[in-house]
């Protein structure tokens, strides 16, 4: 793969997707892909509602089905509407490095959420660098979202962090790109026993 520049922000066609929506104010659906059939689906789905699009692929399927990523950059750049592939959840170190350096990502979700805040926050900083230096943007998780995902660490016993101000600052400060905040969100289905937390 070519170097980036250093302006790989002018270019990031996530970051594009994502500038022209607040330029426009509406929302951007990610959806996730678990394999070619949904991939199919809902790019077919995005061009036939002239509509942009990030495509989600979670680590838990890059082990399984690696290829999935190739057929989604191609789908990508065949589109006739704005598309992005993003690598959600990313909780493994070695799995980030191996997929920065193999695989073509547009933006990746470096979610050390699981760890203590500076830790979290040291973590993020050391892998956006190396994001950066390959053109991927950075999504970061501040705080601590309750539940699970699909190949994710499950926080259930975990007490929720929630993003304070001064977080924020600092992951911006750190380098990211995009910032997913902790704020009473929850995951399912995670919220669908315990319920949201709007209270705080």
């Amino acid at each position: 793969m070519p170097e980036p520049t250093e302006n790989f922000r002018n270019t990031n066609r996530t970051l594009l997707i994502l500038e022209d929506a607040v330029k426009g104010n509406y929302g951007v659906l990610a959806a996730i892909c678990y394999n070619i059939e949904h991939l199919t689906a809902i790019v077919k789905a995005a061009e036939a509602k002239r509509s942009p699009l990030v495509l989600l692929l979670f680590p838990s399927t890059l082990r399984q089905l690696p290829t999935l990523a190739w057929a989604a950059s191609a789908a990508i750049k065949s589109a006739t509407v704005p598309l992005s592939l993003h690598l959600d959840h990313a909780q493994d170190v070695s799995q980030i490095e191996e997929v920065v350096k193999t695989l073509p990502f547009d933006s990746i979700m470096v979610d050390m959420s699981h760890y203590d805040h500076e830790e979290n926050l040291a973590k993020t900083a050391a892998l956006t660098k190396l994001c950066h230096k390959r053109g991927i943007a950075v999504e970061a998780e501040s705080g601590r979202i309750n539940g699970g995902e699909d190949g994710i660490a499950d926080t259930d016993d975990l007490e929720a962090l929630f993003t304070s101000p001064e977080e924020v600052e600092n992951f911006l400060k750190a380098g990211i790109d995009i910032l997913a905040p902790s704020v009473g969100n929850i995951h399912d289905p995670w919220a669908c026993i315990h319920g949201t937390s709007r209270d705080k």
